[in-house]
C-alpha cells in the first residue's frame, strides 16, 4: 500500500528519472535495482517533497540501510541510486539542488584477496556443467572464466557481437564502453556449438541475444547466476561443509584476473580485457596465495650466530 503510495505521489519524478537513465544507457538490471532503492529512499523521507530533502535526510537513510546490515558496497550502490535520482532531475531541470551530492562513500575492504578458482579448480568446475543446456552453460562460464566478463555482460551479449572469423568478441561494458577481446580457441570451439544449438525464439520472435533461455528469451542475470549457483553446488558437494567457499558466478570473473596475472600478463593489458576504468580496482588481484608465500620465505636461510 505504502509502495503504491509513493509511487503515486512521485510518479512524475520516478518517470522522468526511469528515461534519464534509458537514454543514458543504463542496463535492465541496474534501472531495476536504482529505482528500488530510490523508492525506498522517498519512503523515507515521509511524503517531503524533494525541494525539502536535505543532506541530513540522505544521511539517515544511508545510515538506516547499514543498521539493517547491508554491506558497504550496497549502501554505496544506494547512495548512487539516489544521486543519480537528483542529478537526472536536475539535468531536466525539475530541480536544481542534490543533498546526495558531496557524500563520502563507505570505505570497501579493497585489501581483502577475492575468493577465485586456480586453473585446476576452474578445470573441475567446468565439468560439473551439465544439464540439457550443457554447451550454452559451458560457453557462459568460459566467457567470465577465460575471459573474464561480467554477468551483465555476458546477459547483454548479441550473436553479432562474436566474429568467428576474426575470433574476436565484442563486450558492451560498464560507462557504456566497448572493448574487442580475442577469443582462445577452445572458447571459440564452444562458444560456436552453442551458436549451433541455439534454440529458435517461439513464435517467429526475432531475438538477437547470444544465450537464450527454454523459452527463446534472452538468458537473465538472475537465471545465469542461479545455473551458477547450482553448478557450483555439484562443484562442492564432495568438500567437507568447512572447506566449502561462498563461490558465486562472480568468481569466475575473480579466477580469469588471477589466472592472467600469474602467467605474466601486463597489468594494463588485463585492465583492458576486464574493462576497468581505473588500474586501481585491477591491481586488487595482485594477491598471492599462503603457498606462495611459505614457497617465498622458504628460499631464506635464516642463520644463527653460534653461541
Amino acid at each position: 500500500m505504502i509502495m503504491e503510495e509513493i509511487r503515486e505521489q512521485y510518479a512524475d519524478e520516478l518517470e522522468a528519472f526511469h528515461i534519464w537513465m534509458k537514454d543514458a544507457g543504463y542496463t535492465g538490471h541496474t534501472v531495476k535495482s536504482y529505482t528500488g532503492d530510490v523508492v525506498e529512499f522517498l519512503i523515507s523521507i515521509q511524503g517531503k517533497s524533494l525541494e525539502q530533502v536535505k543532506k541530513l535526510h540522505v544521511l539517515a537513510y544511508l545510515s538506516r540501510a547499514r543498521e539493517r546490515g547491508v554491506s558497504d558496497a550496497t549502501r554505496n550502490r544506494k547512495h548512487a541510486a539516489v544521486n543519480c535520482f537528483y542529478k537526472s532531475l536536475i539535468e531536466l531541470e525539475v530541480l536544481t539542488n542534490n543533498p546526495a551530492s558531496g557524500i563520502k562513500k563507505s570505505k570497501t575492504d579493497k585489501n581483502r584477496a577475492p575468493v577465485f578458482l586456480d586453473e585446476s579448480g576452474l578445470t573441475r568446475f567446468l565439468a560439473s556443467v551439465e544439464g540439457k543446456y550443457r554447451t550454452r552453460n559451458l560457453a557462459v562460464f568460459l566467457l567470465m572464466g577465460y575471459m573474464g566478463l561480467r554477468v551483465g555482460e555476458v546477459h547483454a551479449l548479441n550473436c553479432k557481437d562474436y566474429n568467428p572469423e576474426r575470433r574476436t568478441l565484442d563486450v558492451f561494458g560498464k560507462g557504456r564502453k566497448w572493448r574487442s577481446i580475442p577469443v582462445p580457441e577452445t572458447v571459440a570451439e564452444v562458444l560456436s556449438q552453442a551458436l549451433e544449438e541455439r534454440l529458435v525464439p517461439w513464435r517467429g520472435e526475432k531475438e538477437e541475444a547470444l544465450f537464450i533461455s527454454q523459452k527463446g528469451k534472452r538468458l537473465s542475470i538472475r537465471s545465469i547466476q542461479l545455473i551458477s549457483t547450482e553448478t557450483f553446488e555439484r562443484f562442492q558437494q564432495e568438500a567437507p561443509a568447512h572447506q566449502r567457499q561462498n563461490y558465486s558466478s562472480h568468481k569466475l570473473r575473480h579466477s580469469f584476473a588471477t589466472m592472467m596475472l600469474r602467467r605474466g600478463a601486463d597489468l594494463r593489458t588485463v585492465q583492458e580485457l576486464l574493462g576497468h576504468a581505473s588500474i586501481q580496482t585491477t591491481t586488487v588481484y595482485t594477491h598471492v596465495t599462503s603457498r606462495e608465500k611459505e614457497e617465498a620465505m622458504a628460499l631464506l636461510d635464516v642463520k644463527l650466530p653460534v653461541s
